[in-house]
């Protein structure tokens, strides 16, 4: 399946296209390791641009941003320089002020990465608040169409 450059939500999953450019490896050609956390962060933020709830328009319109919480990750085989990952992301849960999402990223068939995060909706005066309606409604649009529940992948991958 090929992906437009801000990738595609299907069945409950966004999906982003990431090409590996040399900067983002080590001298061995692997990609570095706080590179995958860059590329969920872009897959993050382009699956809720998709849904019309952008993080500028989140902070113009609702005066709130998003924040990482918590996160746990774990690297399970390295990418390369020029491979073609996808990451995907999905939406475990939302409940008040958090969002939990489950984040991998693969090339063709192969699992590269996989982490499990908590991202906060934060007021200007950087306490909590609830999710505002646009992000809220954004969120309720990751339910996937079939009867397969997402499955929870803890930080030792099992």
């Amino acid at each position: 399946m090929t992906l437009p450059r801000e990738g595609r939500l299907f069945d409950g999953v966004h999906r982003f296209p990431v090409h590996v450019y040399y900067e983002d490896t080590d001298a061995g050609g692997v990609v570095y390791y706080a590179n995958y956390l860059k590329f969920a962060e872009r897959a993050r933020s382009e699956a809720i641009r998709a849904l019309g709830a952008s993080h500028g328009r989140l902070r113009d319109e609702s005066g709130v941003v998003l924040a990482v919480h918590r996160l746990a990750a774990e690297y399970l085989a390295p990418a390369h320089l020029d491979d073609d990952l996808v990451v995907h992301t999905r939406v475990l849960s939302a409940t008040g002020a958090a969002i939990d999402l489950e984040q991998e990223i693969t090339r063709a068939q192969t699992r590269l990465f996989v982490m499990t995060c908590t991202v906060v909706c934060v007021a200007k005066s950087g306490r909590p608040t609830r999710l505002p309606p646009p992000l809220a409604a954004a969120v309720a649009l990751f339910t996937p169409q079939t009867s397969a529940t997402p499955k929870v992948i803890k930080a030792n991958g099992r």
